[in-house]
């Protein structure tokens, strides 16, 4: 009698260790929570698309990019959100800009080597769009 007791009492563990469970409900909730608050304090730095090599000035200043960066390569090319588009575009995608940020600036990533009409041409159509506040990215000289 003493095996099939003991016996019974192992099946009777074995049972109430088969009913636990672990409920991961609030781990998942957990980590959409920090997905969350990483998608919300997470500052997305917008860039032109292109590689550009800035020229260098002593009076450059390091400023926050609040606006739409236009990207001019040297062979001329201007690029917007990674996407090469012509000339004629900058201004209507400049107006749709400022129509949904009324407060945004407009800075122009020009290559050292792009011409200097190439550069003029863009700048125009960004002052022909409204736009107040426009910028020509430059570097410091290393010293």
């Amino acid at each position: 009698m003493n095996r099939i007791g003991s016996f019974r009492g192992a099946s009777a563990f074995d049972q109430e260790r088969s009913d636990v469970e672990i409920d991961m409900m609030p781990l998942i909730d957990m980590i959409f929570i920090l997905l969350i608050f990483f998608l919300v304090t997470a500052s997305f730095v917008k860039e032109s698309g292109v590689e550009i090599n800035r020229p260098e000035a002593a009076s450059a200043e390091m400023k926050e990019a609040t606006g739409m960066i236009i990207g001019i390569t040297s062979d001329g090319d201007v690029f917007l959100n990674r996407e090469q588009v012509e000339l004629r575009r900058v201004r209507g995608l400049v107006e749709i800009f400022l129509a949904e940020n009324s407060d945004g600036g407009v800075i122009i990533d020009a290559d050292g080597d792009c011409s200097t009409s190439k550069l003029i041409a863009v700048l125009d159509q960004c002052r022909l769009a409204g736009a107040e506040n426009i910028a020509v990215s430059a570097s410091k000289p290393k010293s």
